[in-house]
């Protein structure tokens, strides 16, 4: 499923990532990459805030329609 339907405050793993290969790499460097264990912290308006590690991270909706979690 999309990141952006994705439960709030429950561990979820990365599972695929549909985006070009510059964003993806911007990803792999705040710590988003396949396999990758995240919770998201809140879900509004389309924005998505994701805990990555010790890391929150603000995704717009676009973006987080494009990573798909289970």
């Amino acid at each position: 499923m999309p990141i952006i339907l994705a439960p709030v405050d429950q561990e979820l793993i990365v599972k695929k990532i549909i985006l070009d290969d510059k964003t993806k790499k911007h990803l792999e460097s705040l710590g988003i990459t396949i396999n990758a264990k995240l919770k998201i912290v809140s879900s509004s308006g389309g924005s998505v805030i994701v805990q990555v590690k010790d890391s929150r991270l603000a995704l717009d909706g676009n973006l987080a329609r494009k990573i798909f979690v289970a």
